[in-house]
C-alpha cells in the first residue's frame, strides 16, 4: 500500500511539472516580439531542466515515463 503512495504521488508530481512547463512555454510563445521577461525565460528553462531530469532517472530506473505522467512530452521539442 505505501507503494502505491509513492507511485501516486510521483506521477502527480510528474503531471504537474509537465503542465507548468507547458503553461510556461505558452507564456513564451505568446509573448509579442519576442517581449518575454528574463524571470519568465528562466522560469522556463528550468521546468525544462526539471521535466528531462525527471525522464532520464525514469530510464536509469528502468520506469516506463508514463508511470511518471511524462511520457508525452519531449523537453527539447515541446518546451525549447
Amino acid at each position: 500500500m505505501a507503494n502505491e503512495k509513492y507511485k501516486n504521488y510521483v506521477y502527480d508530481l510528474g503531471m504537474l511539472l509537465k503542465e507548468k512547463a507547458l503553461e510556461a512555454k505558452a507564456t513564451k510563445d505568446q509573448a509579442v516580439n519576442g517581449d518575454i521577461t528574463d524571470y519568465d525565460l528562466g522560469y522556463l528553462m528550468a521546468l525544462h531542466e526539471l521535466v528531462s531530469l525527471m525522464q532520464q532517472q525514469a530510464e536509469v530506473f528502468d520506469i516506463e515515463l508514463d508511470n511518471i505522467g511524462l511520457g508525452d512530452i519531449d523537453p527539447e521539442l515541446d518546451l525549447l
